[in-house]
């Protein structure tokens, strides 16, 4: 079942999830992605934020069209936002809460956050196409783990 949250609530929680999703928005900006760019956010239930992430090259790969615009290439180099989010925490990320933008994380991506401990994802209910059946299992693999999934209507 999907749990909608709107932008007008007056709910105190449901204002943190929002300015959460507006700096996950502006960190998938960051990415040099040519064909999608996303951002994530891990905060704690005390709203602090513990770590940013948006989808790129490793460091040290330049963020090189022919790279980018290839593809097959960009991914088997790409990190997901999810994945840098995660690796910059350098801590303990349990009972915390995953803001990403602009779409729910891959399934490959919501198995590293349910063994990482996220408890509650909060995402914009939006898929490509492409991507409608790897993403249905991500949501499948957060219900069955029963991590909460919120979806922002922006």
């Amino acid at each position: 079942m999907k749990q909608e949250l709107h932008l007008d609530s007056q709910n105190k929680t449901k204002k943190w999830d929002v300015r959460f999703m507006e700096i996950a928005k502006l960190i998938s900006t960051f990415s040099k992605d040519t064909s999608t760019k996303v951002g994530a956010v891990i905060v704690r239930n005390d709203n602090e934020i513990v770590s940013l992430g948006y989808n790129g090259l490793p460091k040290g790969i330049k963020d090189d069209e022919s790279i980018l615009n290839n593809r097959s290439d960009k991914m088997d180099l790409i990190i997901h936002a999810e994945e840098n989010a995660l690796i910059f925490a350098k801590q303990d990320i349990s009972e915390c809460t995953l803001y990403v933008y602009p779409f729910i994380c891959c399934s490959r991506c919501s198995s590293k956050m349910i063994q990482a401990g996220i408890k509650r994802v909060v995402t914009i209910d939006k898929v490509p196409e492409r991507w409608k059946e790897n993403m249905k299992k991500s949501e499948d693999n957060f219900r069955k783990h029963e991590v909460e999934v919120i979806y922002v209507k922006f």
